[in-house]
């Protein structure tokens, strides 16, 4: 049992600290790619649409995550 709770831990804090390097590695090209795309582009597809705003789901969920280790290491 608490072989099992420490390797869920280990899962929680790999897949939070890969949250953030992806939101942190992305978050420029995202943004860059995306402004390029809008205003040259009509969003028509919901596919487009559904990509583009998950990606940024992504990246204020990494900046989110980020901003709260940073307060708590300052403790």
């Amino acid at each position: 049992m608490l072989l099992t709770q420490k390797i869920l831990q280990i899962m929680k804090n790999l897949g939070k600290f890969t949250l953030i390097w992806v939101s942190q590695n992305l978050a420029i090209p995202f943004w860059i790619i995306g402004h390029v795309h809008l205003s040259t582009n009509i969003y028509e597809d919901l596919h487009e649409i559904l990509a583009s705003v998950g990606m940024n789901i992504l990246v204020l969920t990494g900046f989110i995550l980020d901003y709260k280790n940073q307060q708590n290491e300052k403790k």
